[in-house]
């Protein structure tokens, strides 16, 4: 391929999952990304002793474990890997959720068909004609449908997705660091949305598959249910809302360090 592309993996606490993940990464799959990237947001469990374990039963596999510096937030996680995929000269950056919840094999079609090339981002889409969810409960599916109608009225787009965790992202879009201020929580792609919208980026939803069988929740539902709505009708008012500080904590960067096995 001539474009650059890397694979961004967020991991926490999902020791159970993320080796499920890895497994994903078949020939069919690496012959579009020249690296992988698991980042372990300071996971209390296991999850980086599986990953170690991994990449030494598959050292032929481009797969690398980063930790940061501190825990992040998922939405911080995506501005380091945002900023490492810039800074190493990527073209493009796929986030793929390291619980086990989507599947990278879904993007495979659209990755073969170039679809990628004439956007500046495609995102997951969980709510579109052609997606597959299992274990996801009707409740939380029309919830998540209902939010998604009122962002497309805010922004005047279709919205089939607010954030799910398969997206692929043209560098050329993040270089300058738009996102820096936004959230570094689950709110993060939230305002990605708004972004979109502010900054007139192209932006296609693609139908993925998702499931819920063992992985943990982190998503606080009704509190950020008042969140989101707040901010969508904030914006909705006022564009210039986008260049809020939305961060609890002011990081001046988003570092990591590469964690290796030790050789016993």
């Amino acid at each position: 391929m001539s474009e650059r592309m890397m694979l961004f993996i967020p991991a926490y606490n999902c020791e159970k999952q993320i080796v499920r993940v890895l497994n994903q990464l078949d020939s069919s799959v690496l012959s579009y990304f020249e690296e992988v990237l698991v980042v372990n947001n300071r996971s209390t469990d296991k999850t980086e002793e599986a990953v170690l374990d991994y990449i030494a039963e598959n050292k032929e596999k481009p797969v690398k474990l980063m930790r940061n510096t501190e825990n992040y937030g998922l939405g911080g996680s995506q501005k380091m890997a945002f900023h490492y995929a810039v800074d190493h000269g990527y073209d493009y950056v796929c986030m793929l959720h390291g619980d086990d919840q989507g599947n990278i094999r879904d993007f495979l079609p659209m990755l073969a068909k170039g679809i990628y090339a004439d956007h500046d981002c495609v995102l997951g889409a969980r709510f579109m004609r052609g997606s597959k969810l299992k274990g996801y409960s009707k409740f939380r599916t029309f919830g998540n449908i209902v939010y998604d109608f009122i962002f497309a009225f805010v922004t005047k787009q279709r919205i089939f997705d607010l954030g799910s965790g398969l997206n692929l992202y043209k560098t050329s879009m993040l270089s300058d660091g738009f996102f820096d201020k936004f959230p570094d929580n689950l709110m993060f792609n939230y305002v990605m949305i708004l972004a979109s919208h502010y900054y007139k980026h192209d932006i296609i939803f693609y139908p993925v598959s998702w499931r819920e069988e063992d992985q943990v929740s982190n998503v606080k539902m009704v509190n950020q249910a008042f969140q989101v709505l707040k901010m969508a009708f904030t914006y909705l008012f006022d564009h210039e809302y986008i260049h809020t500080e939305f961060r609890e904590k002011v990081h001046e960067s988003y570092t990591c360090e590469q964690i290796v096995k030790l050789e016993d």
